[in-house]
């Protein structure tokens, strides 16, 4: 499992977290918790043992299964199924056995012979791995994670990021692992697929770390929390589901408020009486035992915790557009011999609210990219329209450049800003400081959200392209997307799983993927949003 002692983390000259000892042990089932930027993300990627610690050990006993927030992993060009399956190491044996199957077809005897006796080996160590029945686990696993058979026989570079990512989630429950961390694992999972994920993590039999502002899957699985504090940068421990936590948690920093009051209260009188004490030499000894002892009564003090900062966001006023700032005529767009989706249409009139619905996998991300230009349509045409500006918010970050500082990047957003400006912008999105020359890459997947956001705020946009804007962002910082959306006045094309989202940008129009097929936005619509 996993024993942490002494942990000090730093970004830079920052101290994320220091002096932090816990353990995570078989059946303890942990939720990490804790505001965008406090260090949750660069945590659990020490934890795994992807970066460093400033200084502190980390012990890990058996086999770690971490899903990041952007997974990488894995030979591009091997198939999803390929993937899964090599986590209980079987994924190449089911390759080598297909080559042995067919090299025992050969005319040629001693290739056959050859093929035959590679059979009987790998056969032998499939079924000590568990053969048949591990392979039907995993495509249950996968089947509940709203990856079907064609998604599995597809090579990963074909596959969207949210597709990619439902791979890596099956690939670690699928491995046995005896320690699971999962930041953010309910990302691009439909409303069934959450459901499903709920209930395994309920009956799974080791460890885990999870990093998610799904409430109800917190709420529902862990039995232990884990408050990384920003301010303090520490980690208060709570040995306790969810909702035990929230109240003791309220009644720590109620305890804590009645505690600083109360000691303030008698430093002050201290203060005071020293201060009356001072004007005389016979009692300056007094008074300045009084201050020592009035400074020394304040040290000890727990930290009350800060009200946690939001970044105040509001979308651009969008620059001056024609009628129709964008269309789009039979576009498609295939892998290999998969078609994704073909003839869509779409024209954006100036100040026009469209969501994109469509089941995972149908198409949403491929469009907006296709729309954003960043990829090529296998057919038909995008045509801008007079003045158009568009900003264009990418689920995955594709959007950042992961070499350039956090500054770099705002700069890139908007040619006509100066770095002045820029750095304003992003303290209204807690950029403070040396954060500016932070590498984009380096960045938690809440901080990459601020700086995409950051970025379009700046960018004048009036037709943005928003590709599930709430991921990753915990509730207060939610709150303000809503609000952004719901008081913008441009053009707005959404992709969301999020009800709230779509219910704030209040759509006039929806376009159901793959189909391309486009109607009136109507209440009867909202069901599909958590499906889609």
């Amino acid at each position: 499992m996993l024993a942490v002692t002494d942990l000090e983390i730093r970004v830079g000259a920052r101290v994320l977290m220091s002096e932090v000892s816990f353990r995570v042990d078989r059946g303890d089932k942990v939720g990490l918790v804790g505001r965008n930027g406090a260090g949750k993300t660069t945590l659990t990627k020490t934890l795994a043992g992807e970066t460093q610690p400033t200084s502190g050990t980390i012990q890990r006993h058996g086999e770690i299964g971490y899903l990041p927030q952007d997974p990488r992993a894995g030979d591009p060009e091997q198939t999803a199924r390929t993937r899964i399956l090599d986590a209980r190491g079987l994924g190449q044996l089911v390759l080598g056995m297909q080559k042995a199957t067919d090299d025992m077809a050969s005319t040629d005897p001693a290739v056959a012979a050859d093929g035959m006796k590679k059979y009987g080996n790998l056969t032998d160590r499939f079924l000590a791995l568990g053969g048949y029945a591990a392979e039907a686990e995993a495509a249950s696993i996968a089947s509940n994670l709203s990856l079907p058979e064609r998604i599995l026989d597809q090579p990963l570079n074909t596959l969207s990021g949210g597709q990619r990512r439902r791979i890596e989630l099956a690939r670690i429950l699928f491995s046995d692992a005896e320690t699971m961390i999962l930041d953010e694992p309910t990302n691009h999972l439909d409303a069934d697929s959450v459901v499903w994920l709920r209930e395994f993590l309920k009956n799974y039999q080791g460890g885990f770390i999870v990093i998610s502002h799904d409430v109800e899957l917190v709420g529902e699985t862990v039995n232990k929390v884990f408050y990384l504090d920003a301010n303090r940068q520490s980690i208060d421990i709570y040995n306790m589901g969810w909702k035990h936590y929230l109240r003791q948690r309220e009644a720590d920093e109620e305890r804590r408020r009645k505690e600083r009051a109360n000691v303030e209260k008698k430093a002050s009188v201290l203060q005071l009486q020293a201060a009356r004490f001072g004007a005389k030499a016979s009692k300056a000894a007094a008074a300045h035992q009084m201050v020592a002892r009035a400074e020394k009564m304040l040290s000890g003090l727990e930290e009350v915790r800060q009200v946690d900062r939001v970044a105040a966001l509001r979308f651009p006023d969008p620059a001056p557009c024609g009628k129709t700032p964008l269309m789009a005529h039979g576009l498609s767009k295939s892998y290999g011999s998969l078609e994704i989706f073909a003839a869509v249409d779409l024209a954006i009139d100036r100040g026009s609210k469209v969501v994109v619905l469509g089941l995972n996998g149908a198409g949403k991300t491929t469009l907006l990219r296709m729309l954003a230009g960043v990829d090529k349509p296998d057919t038909g045409v995008i045509e801008p329209g007079h003045g158009l500006r568009i900003g264009y918010y990418a689920q995955e970050h594709e959007n950042l450049d992961v070499s350039r500082t956090v500054l770099q990047n705002m700069v890139s957003s908007s040619p006509e800003i100066t770095e002045t400006e820029a750095r304003r912008v992003l303290g209204s999105f807690l950029f403070t400081g040396d954060d500016g020359y932070k590498p984009a890459g380096v960045l938690s997947g809440g901080e990459k959200t601020r700086l995409s956001l950051a970025m379009l705020v700046v960018s004048k946009a009036n037709v943005l392209l928003l590709d599930e804007p709430t991921n990753n962002l915990d509730p207060a910082s939610r709150m303000e997307i809503l609000g952004a959306l719901a008081n913008y006045t441009g053009s707005v094309v959404l992709v969301s799983h999020d009800e709230g989202a779509v219910e704030a940008l209040n759509p006039e129009r929806v376009l159901i993927m793959p189909e391309g097929t486009e109607d009136l936005w109507t209440k009867d619509y909202a069901d599909l949003i958590s499906l889609a």
